[in-house]
């Protein structure tokens, strides 16, 4: 290990075990409330919110609903689905992070009625609501895509490692197969705004440097395809991932949408800028088109005049408030704002919902507010990553500048990604970062 390496290890290392005590800072008082919190999504958003309110507010009541009972750790799908971590990696029980002295509502919501401040469950329950806080996730919409299903995945050389532990599993069977067998990977992410971009900048390099390392580098035609015409949202970003590819020799499909499958033929359709375009593969890496749940567009609190076929929340951008009806907040995924659909956003802007609404019941105006914090451990081979962390305007804002350069493939990113992360997000789900 080179000094620097060292060195950093040593100052990661500090903040990491630092995190829990300096992240939730000292002790304050608690408020006095009878309101009702509604928080719709038991998810890394959810979770961390009710945590932080039990410990802010005394006398109120807060409702989480979601059927899940088992908790994803999202971050760690892109390592199952190559093979470094089993699927067992990324489940814990939901139970073991909600507070015990909440009501668990385990139904899916079907309706809002932001008027009456009232929510109908699919199961026809009425809930009522002070505050409520939307933060059920996304949806995959795999049925976008002609020809696919989810019960593809592992078989005829399709991945799609978003779907969950067995997914993932499941991709890295047929991407295995690929690193040994060699041909054409085609690797898609989708038209629609997706959570964590990277994942599929990290799946194309991972399973590239897997082959590489099995000295199978000689039979790969590794191929990025992306309707967008650029790598990366953040352009410096784009312009680092553009020379890593030329490297590697990865190609690129740019502003190519992926429309259809013929598992059975291995051909994948492409939509351009003039029509459609058929591809072969050999290995296939499918990122659905990814969209709100449809209550809340069906409920009338999506943006009316963007993003208008996927739905997301109309909020406030800084303070991730609904714009029409300020007793209500977005988090996470479903959040209509320019950026922040990763757990490291959602760490940033649990605090920022939490300050609004403590001052809402307190009579008062919240002064938190959110900058579009985005954080990339952007993998590009195995023990290398660069970690990019960006805003609203594209800056990068490193949290350790001078210690880890965010441009740079270095261990100690790897680091981040590999170990320091998960402490960090269960750390976040315990109201403690």
């Amino acid at each position: 290990m080179k000094r620097r390496e060292f060195l950093s290890l040593a100052a990661l290392g500090g903040a990491a075990a630092s995190v829990p005590l300096t992240a939730a800072g000292p002790a304050r008082a608690q408020v006095a409330t009878s309101a009702h919190i509604v928080i719709v999504g038991a998810g890394a958003a959810g979770t961390a919110l009710a945590n932080r309110l039990t410990r802010r507010l005394k006398g109120a009541r807060i409702t989480i609903i979601d059927p899940r009972t088992t908790h994803l750790y999202q971050p760690g799908l892109t390592l199952v689905a190559t093979g470094l971590k089993p699927a067992s990696y990324v489940t814990s029980d939901e139970s073991h992070w909600l507070p015990r002295d909440i009501e668990w509502v385990a139904e899916k919501v079907a309706s809002v009625n932001a008027d009456a401040k009232t929510l109908e469950t699919e199961n026809g329950q009425t809930v009522t609501y002070d505050w409520l806080v939307l933060a059920p996730g996304l949806v995959l919409d795999y049925a976008a895509i002609d020809g696919f299903s989810t019960d593809m995945i592992g078989e005829n050389g399709i991945g799609a490692l978003y779907g969950g532990p067995d997914h993932a599993a499941r991709t890295w069977k047929a991407a295995q197969k690929f690193t040994e067998d060699g041909g054409t990977g085609i690797f898609t992410r989708p038209a629609t705004e997706m959570k964590c971009a990277g994942a599929p900048l990290k799946h194309t390099f991972l399973i590239d440097d897997i082959a590489r390392r099995a000295g199978n580098a000689g039979k790969m035609n590794m191929v990025y395809a992306a309707p967008q015409a650029s790598l990366f949202g953040v352009p410096i970003v784009a312009e680092k991932v553009r020379m890593l590819f030329e490297d590697r020799g990865v190609d690129t499909m740019m502003k190519r949408t992926l429309t259809a499958v013929d598992a059975g033929k291995k051909r994948a359709t492409f939509a351009t800028e003039t029509g459609t375009e058929d591809v072969d593969y050999d290995y296939l890496h499918v990122i659905p088109p990814q969209r709100a749940p449809d209550f809340i567009r069906a409920s009338g609190l999506s943006w009316a005049d963007k993003w208008t076929d996927q739905g997301w929340v109309e909020a406030d951008m800084q303070t991730l408030r609904h714009l029409r009806h300020p007793e209500i907040f977005a988090l996470g995924d479903v959040a209509g704002v320019p950026k922040g659909k990763t757990a490291a956003s959602v760490k940033w802007q649990v605090p920022v919902v939490e300050d609004h609404i403590i001052a809402g019941i307190q009579g008062k105006e919240g002064t938190a507010s959110y900058d579009g914090y985005t954080s990339c451990p952007m993998i590009t081979r195995i023990g290398r990553a660069m970690l990019v962390e960006f805003d609203y305007h594209n800056n990068l804002v490193p949290s350790f500048p001078g210690i880890i350069a965010p441009l740079e493939e270095l261990w100690i990113s790897w680091l981040m990604k590999e170990v320091a992360l998960k402490a960090t997000y269960n750390a976040m789900l315990r109201g403690d970062a």
